[in-house]
This record gives C-alpha cells, sequence and structure tokens, in this order.
C-alpha cells in the first residue's frame, strides 16, 4: 500500500492519454501546451498522463512540463513518480503463470520479451532471446535499446527469466494467427489481463501483450486517485484503451480525432490533439485560467 503523496489535498485529477489525446502530430507535447500544463500545475492543478508506454519514453515526453503527479503507465500496471524517477507502485505477474505465459508462447513459435522491474524500482529491463528472431521484430528491440529506464537483456532462457520474476509485462512478437492462438489461450484466465495489437511501424509483425490480474486505465486511476486525494476525476482520451478509465470518471472527454465509440462513451468532446485542445480546456472550462490563453 502506496502512502499518500505531498500532492494530496483534494479536488479535482486532470489525467489525459498522451498519443493522439496530448501529443500532436509530431509525437510530442508542444510548447504551448507545456507551459500551460506546468504553469497550472505551480498553480496547485493535479494534472498527468495515463498511457500504454514505459516510463523510457514517458519521461522523455513529460520533460518540459512540471508535472509531479505519479503518471499511470504501462496501461495501469505502473505508476511512474516522474519528480523521483522511480515506480510509485506496480502491479506484478505471480512468477508461474508469467512461466506458463512464455513457455506457452514458444511452443506458439512466437518470440516473448520478458519484462522484469528492477529491485530499486529505478528502470525496466527487457530480457530476450534474438535467436532466429525476424528482422523486422528484431527491429523493435533495436529501436529501444538504447533507452535509460528500460535497458535490453539477452538470454538464452526467456523461461527462467520469468520464473525468477519480479515480472510486470510479457511481450510477444511473431504472426497474426501465433498471437491469435495465444490470445485465444489466455483469454478468460483472471489472473492474467491479455491484449493484442499491431502496428504499421513493424510491418508483418502482431503483438500479444500479458499482464497480471485487472490491468488497465481505470484500476490505475482508481489507485491515483487515493494516493492523491482527489475528489473527482476528469480524463481525456481518443482510443480503445481509455474506454476503461473514461467508465470510472466524473468527466470523460474525447478530443475530435477519437474513434467513433470513445466519442460516444465521453460527456463532453473537444477540438483535435493538433490543437493544443487537452491544456486550453483544463483552463477555460475548468479552472477559469483565462489569463494563460
Amino acid at each position: 500500500m502506496m502512502k499518500q503523496c505531498d500532492t494530496a489535498h483534494g479536488g479535482e485529477l486532470f489525467v489525459t492519454d498522451l498519443d493522439g489525446t496530448l501529443l500532436g502530430a509530431d509525437s510530442r507535447v508542444s510548447q504551448r501546451s507545456a507551459a500551460i500544463l506546468s504553469e497550472l500545475t505551480r498553480r496547485g492543478a493535479l494534472i498527468t498522463a495515463a498511457t500504454a508506454r514505459t516510463p523510457a519514453t514517458v519521461e522523455p515526453l513529460l520533460a518540459e512540463t512540471e508535472i509531479h503527479v505519479p503518471a499511470v503507465v504501462m496501461t495501469g500496471a505502473g505508476l511512474w513518480d516522474h519528480a523521483a524517477r522511480r515506480f510509485a507502485s506496480l502491479r506484478l505477474m505471480d512468477s508461474a503463470d508469467a512461466k506458463r505465459v512464455t513457455e506457452l508462447t514458444l511452443r506458439l513459435g512466437l518470440h516473448p520479451i520478458v519484462y522484469r522491474a528492477e529491485p530499486d524500482g529505478s528502470h525496466l529491463t527487457f530480457r530476450f532471446d534474438p535467436t532466429g528472431m525476424p528482422s523486422e521484430q528484431y527491429r523493435f528491440i533495436a529501436d529501444r535499446a538504447n533507452l535509460e529506464l528500460k535497458r535490453p537483456v539477452v538470454t538464452a532462457d526467456p523461461v527462467g527469466e520469468a520464473a525468477e520474476g519480479p515480472t510486470v509485462l510479457i511481450l510477444a512478437m511473431g504472426s497474426d494467427d501465433a498471437v491469435m492462438a495465444a490470445v485465444k489461450a489466455l483469454r478468460g484466465n483472471p489472473a492474467l489481463s491479455v491484449s493484442y495489437y499491431t502496428d504499421p511501424v513493424y510491418p508483418g509483425v502482431a503483438f500479444l501483450e500479458v499482464f497480471g490480474p485487472r490491468v488497465n486505465k481505470a484500476e490505475g486511476l482508481r489507485e491515483l486517485k487515493r494516493l492523491t486525494g482527489a475528489e473527482r476525476l476528469t480524463v481525456f482520451g481518443d482510443s480503445f484503451n481509455d474506454l476503461s478509465m473514461m467508465n470510472v470518471a466524473d468527466r470523460a472527454v474525447a478530443v475530435e480525432n477519437a474513434l467513433p465509440e470513445v466519442k460516444a462513451a465521453a460527456d463532453t468532446v473537444i477540438g483535435p490533439n493538433t490543437d493544443d485542445s487537452v491544456a486550453l480546456f483544463i483552463i477555460a472550462r475548468e479552472l477559469g485560467h483565462t489569463d494563460l490563453l
């Protein structure tokens, strides 16, 4: 159980998704949004992010802001304390479950990557066996090899790495058919949170993600709301993985470029992510700081 941090004072907690919501077309926080969010934070607003990203990429994205409320990262598997540069909390997989999942992925011809937390909470390691890994899958790893907060470890025994723990995530890559077979085998197990996706940056590669139980943005936000002592929760999103946090929010806000299903679930639809719409909404509609516009 985490202790309440020094940001706790009640009031409104504003939580925004990053990609497609707060981030602009260049996948960065604009200078205008960063300045607005920093000033609002200095004035006492509780503002942070909830994202599928790991701290390795969240940290540089928020570097120009003064946000100090922990961010919900890895789709709710952890809370990342931006100020202390370490995890405030983590939801870990049971070691036996992590071992079974890794064994299953290997039997299906997938290439598993085992994400483990270091004891001091300062970073993650991702452990993988490159043997026989196709070039597009290896490029996924190479693109992440030089990140300060997510460090690669080559291993000949990913099953042993998963069993040893502490494991946060099993990510596996391969063909769409193999990934869907894994999803079918794993879904319905209450000890696991299972999802899959494709990424146009890595053509021909399907991705499987397996976390421990009840890992989603909603659970991360419930924990964060307790941590901050916030009385109300406003969230901003654009995609399917934002729906869970919209369901637990007092006010759910979708950006104009959001998926139709997300707009339908929202209480309010604002401008697109390319127009600093999240930062401007917080000022004009909620906090009344029109002097910052």
